[in-house]
């Protein structure tokens, strides 16, 4: 039955709806009759969901086919998991969908069409840029730019040293002094880039309700960035969109909550901070809070007596696991040799965390106990931290924070199981169903035509 299940998403088609104007330049800027065929670099950038990805691949793959043979072309996502579910997976089934024949190696990470070969890299760190050295390559297509060390980017430019060869970027914004933005967004008439900037009617299979929904979804500056698709600096309390008379509540729901999960930050010196969690029908809310500072107190307390506050602060429930800080490998250990509860390390990526608990604040998904004081005290104190802002980073200030990180903790990992709040994968089945030389040159000139293309 697996391999059965699997055969069919192998051969899975996409399913095209009809290509926006914008979709079409993104696709057909390389070709010779377009006037931003004389640019090294495209650059497609602005809000999510606005069909960035599916046109680019689209692009990607007519541009690779049509001047080249013989060549090898980078493929490079944040991580090699997220680029294979954004971009390698949708390529496949577009490839389906237009009879191309090809070859995927899912152990080796590469693609085969014709006589190119297609290689996937993740870029998730400086070190990520020594696997492209040593490669010759006719062109690159790099998913999320924005999330890359620049080291990848410019070591993936001058890999791409073959006659002709063009690279090809997508992201939503980040802040207004990240380097793609400084460097290479606003120099793109000197640099020779193509600059494409989306928003969500650029993707026509959006309906104005799916449209409304992510416009309620976000707020502060995670709205500015990926429902406008601007480049804002991140500034001031990272949590604005909390308030107190919204999200706090006074009933006692021990022993009425159909789930429970506990989350913990784990501090040494440091606070400990456990919280309890409960589901009431769709929302999850905090019953409880743990909060001890060592270095407040001064006294330190072992991992052996902090286990037995644990076990007191439950008073009996079991939950059904423990998210924990996948630093406290002592603590982890304790907890699972006493055997009494399951345990699960977070999934810690800070930027998608604090992104998923703003989401989860704006839709008042979660509420707290009006005796969670610390919660309360640190929600009003978490700032963004303006010297890593000015490097365009986005970045907290680590202070402040043992009990949001365990709340991050557990939103993260549970409620949005380690993801986004909206995936990067932009599942728009957007398309005409084209396939090579479909678009003809006299479609692509109207395109320019009636709306140009500002380098």
């Amino acid at each position: 039955m697996a391999k059965k299940n699997r055969r069919k998403r192998e051969n899975k088609k996409f399913i095209f709806h009809p290509f926006s104007t914008k979709q079409l330049q993104l696709m057909n800027w390389w070709r010779p009759t377009a006037p931003s065929s004389i640019c090294d670099m495209v650059i497609a950038d602005g809000a999510i969901r606005s069909g960035k990805t599916i046109a680019m691949i689209c692009g990607f793959l007519n541009y690779s086919q049509t001047l080249f043979q013989g060549e090898n072309f980078i493929i490079a996502g944040k991580t090699i998991g997220s680029l294979k579910k954004n971009v390698i997976e949708p390529m496949k089934e577009i490839l389906n969908a237009w009879g191309w024949k090809f070859e995927y190696n899912r152990s080796e990470n590469y693609i085969v069409i014709d006589t190119n070969i297609y290689y996937m890299y993740d870029a998730n760190n400086e070190a990520s840029q020594d696997k492209l050295q040593g490669l010759t390559a006719a062109g690159a297509l790099a998913d999320e730019a924005a999330l890359f060390p620049r080291t990848f980017i410019e070591q993936m430019i001058a890999r791409c040293s073959v006659t002709g060869a063009k690279l090809w970027l997508n992201c939503n914004p980040g802040g207004a002094f990240h380097w793609l933005k400084t460097e290479f967004i606003d120099k793109a008439k000197s640099k020779m880039i193509y600059r494409l900037h989306f928003n969500m009617d650029d993707n026509l299979s959006l309906s104005e309700d799916v449209k409304n929904r992510y416009e309620r979804l976000y707020k502060g500056v995670f709205y500015l960035r990926y429902v406008k698709g601007l480049w804002v600096q991140a500034e001031g309390v990272i949590y604005d969109m909390f308030n107190t008379d919204k999200h706090s509540f006074k009933t006692h729901l021990i022993g009425k909550c159909q789930e429970y999960y506990t989350s913990i930050d784990y501090g040494t010196q440091n606070a400990m901070v456990y919280l309890l969690w409960g589901k009431l029908k769709d929302r999850w809310y905090c019953i409880k809070e743990y909060y001890y500072s060592g270095r407040e107190k001064e006294k330190q307390k072992s991992d052996n007596k902090y286990y037995e506050d644990l076990v007191k602060f439950l008073d009996g429930i079991i939950p059904t696991a423990i998210i924990i800080d996948p630093s406290a490998a002592s603590f982890i250990q304790l907890i699972r040799e006493k055997g009494k509860y399951k345990v699960r390390k977070a999934k810690n990526d800070v930027a998608d965390g604090i992104r998923n608990v703003a989401t989860a604040l704006s839709n008042r998904i979660i509420a707290f106990h009006n005796e969670c004081i610390n919660c309360f005290k640190e929600f009003s104190t978490y700032i963004w931290d303006e010297k890593a802002a000015a490097r365009g980073e986005d970045k907290p200030v680590k202070e402040h924070d043992h009990c949001l990180d365990a709340i991050r903790y557990f939103i993260h990992t549970i409620i949005f199981n380690g993801k986004p709040a909206i995936y990067s994968k932009e599942v728009t089945n957007t398309g005409l169903g084209i396939i090579k030389h479909v678009q003809s040159d006299k479609k692509i000139k109207e395109v320019y035509n009636k709306l140009g293309g500002v380098f």
